[in-house]
């Protein structure tokens, strides 16, 4: 490969629409390392996405074609409707891991019949900030042997549809307080805090053969205390160190500002992959300008002697070789979906005594969703739908939704004005601090399992929706 060639293989773009566009094509022809796939890229159903990956690999058999599907709140492919299996917080509530294994294999299913070969997921870290606004019902829990548990399984089944795994955010985003699309947050755990905490559940992963790692854009001060994972040599040392990774390391987005915001996407890219970053995830809607853009920063870099040409090689290497093998094993369908409609049962507490909820009426609080979760459905079919800081509510009693109410005054302030007899459900993080008193269903992430599992409690409370 030529030197251009190889800067553009370890480059991941996003581009808008539900066909390859035709400018794209040479990119490919030239060994562009492959594409993100957005909501926007699947909204035209799965033939669609599937025609879109089968022309990208017309041009380029060898290109990696990547997405978010996490299950639960974070779904590219059911931006529309919901996802079908459960999330990370129900699963790791639900506490059984041949359920976490079978939806890591469902997933992987789907994503390999539309031609998808590398999922963005799962999220290895341990959320035990309650007011983290990027993981919260993201991650499987605040336990880190439990997460790590899960994490596990939940790779091998991916894996083993022949879809690789991306464990993420490395080396752990769950105990900040700012999310890294917006902000550069940091993480002030000790060195000891790390072991036992953050990197278990990328141990884990590891061990379990995750064929690719994402770092997180977080200044780790422990090791760095002025860049971001994803741009630091010493943390990404860690992962291949200490943790003995082999696999391909991935940028989260460069267009995020964690690691853009006061330096530009172009000499992230250079400071990423010098750090030791071989595949470069982009951000959503890029231009084909903006990709030769990055070509020519890598090779310039090179060319200056900032960049090694080793360095860039073994990244571009370590993108072709990407591949998991598949394991020729049934699904069986029923018993999943059994098994789903259990641990989606097990995973919805209630706090509080249920009041009789008969000629209720359903709210949603319209509450804003992170940038990673991105506009999808949520919630049960409403009666009202509010805007969040909304006080002026209809009669009661009412079925209050809501997601991530305790960190969002505006959302309080709603909940605050419930009249009596109304109840709340929570379909984000299960934090324990509100001060209107309403008892409260914990669902722990939308899906749509988890849906039919909290109407069930309601039906039962007395709700005729």
């Amino acid at each position: 490969m030529t030197l251009e060639s190889t800067a553009l293989r370890v480059l991941l773009p996003s581009f808008a629409g539900t066909r390859l566009p035709a400018e794209v094509e040479p990119l490919l022809e030239e060994g562009l390392g492959g594409l993100c796939l957005f909501g926007s890229n699947t909204a035209d159903g799965p033939d669609a996405l599937a025609a879109y990956t089968a022309a990208v690999r017309s041009v380029s058999p060898g290109a990696v074609i990547a997405i978010d599907e996490e299950g639960g709140d974070v779904t590219r492919l059911h931006v529309t409707d919901g996802s079908p299996v459960l999330g990370p917080l129900a699963l790791g509530e639900a506490d059984d891991l041949a359920l976490t294994r079978s939806v890591g294999r469902a997933i992987g299913l789907e994503l390999a019949a539309v031609g998808i070969n590398l999922d963005l997921g799962p999220v290895a870290d341990v959320n035990s900030n309650p007011d983290n606004p990027v993981i919260g019902t993201r991650s499987f829990g605040s336990s880190a042997p439990a997460v790590a548990a899960h994490v596990a399984a939940w790779t091998i089944g991916l894996q083993s549809a022949g879809v690789a795994a991306c464990a993420k955010h490395f080396p752990g985003h769950g105990d900040t307080g700012e999310d890294s699309h917006l902000a550069l947050p940091a993480l002030d755990a000790g060195l000891a805090t790390l072991a036992e905490r953050e990197l278990v559940p990328f141990a884990a992963a590891v061990e379990a053969g995750t064929a690719a790692v994402m770092t997180s854009h977080i200044v780790v001060r422990a090791f760095d205390p002025e860049l971001p994972a994803t741009l630091s040599a010493p943390v990404v040392g860690l992962l291949r160190g200490r943790l003995g990774f082999r696999g391909v390391v991935v940028s989260d987005a460069l267009d995020m500002a964690g690691a853009s915001a006061t330096r530009g996407i172009p000499e992230a890219a250079v400071l990423a992959v010098a750090a030791g970053a071989d595949l470069l995830c982009i951000g959503a809607d890029n231009s084909v300008e903006q990709v030769r853009e990055l070509q020519c920063a890598l090779v310039e870099a090179v060319r200056s002697g900032r960049l090694s040409e080793e360095r860039l090689d073994d990244a571009a290497k370590a993108v072709s070789a990407l591949a998991v093998t598949s394991v020729h094993e049934e699904l069986d369908s029923r018993a999943f979906s059994e098994a789903l409609a259990a641990g989606a049962a097990r995973a919805v507490t209630v706090a509080g005594a249920l009041p009789s909820l008969a000629g209720a009426r359903v709210v949603r609080v319209d509450s804003r969703p992170n940038i990673a979760v991105g506009q999808t459905s949520w919630g049960l079919p409403a009666d009202h739908v509010l805007a969040p800081g909304t006080t002026d509510l209809p009669p009661g009693p009412l079925v209050l939704q809501v997601r991530d109410a305790h960190r969002q005054p505006d959302v309080l302030a709603t909940l605050a004005g419930a009249p009596a007899g109304s109840v709340v459900v929570e379909w984000g993080w299960p934090a324990d601090r509100r001060t209107d008193d309403l008892p409260t269903i914990h669902a722990r992430g939308w899906s749509r399992p988890g849906a039919v599992a909290v109407a069930d409690v309601l039906r039962k409370a007395g709700l005729n929706q």
